[in-house]
């Protein structure tokens, strides 16, 4: 039987389409702003709300609050940044098999249409709604400049925050593992590729280093479900270009996630340790790993939206929720069905925005009126 697409499915895959559009990723600065416009055009039709602009760090985030009310019993979180791709004209997206496909739609495109619209339609239909809206733009870099400046330095509160950046339509995320994104420096000795002995080949040593550090990281392993620390080698480069030469340095990146009770200082030992001497390494982002207590009113609406019971999930990538949580705030993390992140064939399914429109519906109507 062939079904068609509601009202509701048919503004949201609208929205989230114009906004894979742009192509707000941070090698392109003004299409963020853009973005933010596009954003801002939206929802200043609302005579209710006061919407304003955050700086820092050139980074820009929107704080979007009922008038008179500064700390709002719920906020809805997001996010507009999306990660990089080179091609500037993939970012585009396709609907099959009931799928918005294209890069940036599950992580976030797709689940910030549902907080625009529904923020909108709840605001013109009641007054006094004690709801906000706050969107960053560097999320897929940290979110220091972004939603920790927001709860910081700015003071932004809340009783309750919505982040739909993680779990499922009836997963939950209640613990985040650490991060921490390392930078690896090397320097060696050039020499003429046929006379390796002559130099010192810091690409070489980095890969050896490496070698190490897996052989390091999988005697952490146990269980099945992933929940240990784990290293991922991300970039490896060298300013050299000749086939020929041995260069005189090299760069790397790691991406390492880890649970509690792990620290940042702790994984940062160790790999320092296994790294040795001659590799140098900076921090380029870190986070310690977080837990959340959602509210249970949110799993009771949940389950009865779905008809199904909801699980409490551990998440392996990390979000903004943790410069919320971290303020002893209950922030609820799940999303709606969604895969293929951070690729080109990233893809959110349309049905279970709508299931995930009503249950954020729901639990609002439940909470504030």
């Amino acid at each position: 039987m062939t079904t068609f697409p509601t009202d509701l499915q048919k503004r949201l895959v609208a929205l989230t389409r114009d906004l894979i559009l742009i192509p707000s990723d941070e090698s392109r600065p003004n299409d963020i702003e853009r973005c933010f416009e596009f954003i801002i055009n939206h929802l200043e039709s609302l005579d209710t709300i006061d919407i304003k602009k955050h700086h820092h760090c050139d980074i820009t985030s929107l704080v979007v609050l009922p008038k008179n009310i500064n700390h709002p019993k719920v906020l809805l979180c997001g996010h507009l940044d999306v990660i990089t791709h080179p091609d500037v004209q993939c970012y585009r997206s396709h609907i099959t098999d009931g799928k918005i496909i294209g890069p940036g739609s599950g992580d976030m495109k797709g689940p910030l249409a549902v907080l625009l619209d529904l923020f909108m339609e709840l605001h013109m239909k009641h007054d006094d709604l004690s709801l906000g809206l706050a969107i960053t733009s560097d999320e897929e870099r940290g979110g220091d400049a972004g939603m920790r400046f927001l709860f910081d330095e700015i003071g932004l509160r809340c009783e309750v925050a919505l982040v739909p950046d993680g779990g499922s339509l009836n997963e939950i995320t209640v613990e985040e593992k650490g991060i921490l994104h390392l930078a690896l420096q090397c320097h060696g000795h050039s020499a003429h590729a046929a006379r390796p002995w002559l130099g010192n080949n810091p690409l070489e040593r980095i890969i050896d280093a490496v070698a190490r550090l897996r052989k390091g990281f999988d005697s952490l392993k146990k269980g099945v479900d992933h929940w240990h620390p784990t290293c991922a080698l991300t970039i490896i480069k060298t300013p050299n270009q000749t086939v020929n030469r041995i260069p005189s340095e090299a760069e790397g990146a790691l991406d390492i996630r880890f649970p509690a009770p792990y620290t940042v200082k702790e994984i940062q030992n160790h790999v320092c340790t296994l790294l040795g001497d001659e590799i140098e390494t900076h921090i380029i982002m870190s986070a310690e790993p977080t837990r959340f207590s959602p509210d249970p009113l949110y799993l009771t609406v949940s389950e009865e939206i779905t008809g199904k019971p909801t699980i409490r999930k551990k998440e392996d990538g990390g979000s903004d929720a943790r410069f919320i949580g971290c303020h002893n705030i209950p922030v609820i993390v799940s999303r709606p069905i969604v895969g293929e992140l951070h690729s080109l064939e990233e893809w959110i399914d349309v049905n279970s925005m709508e299931t995930f429109y009503r249950i954020y519906e729901l639990y609002l109507k439940r909470k504030l009126l």
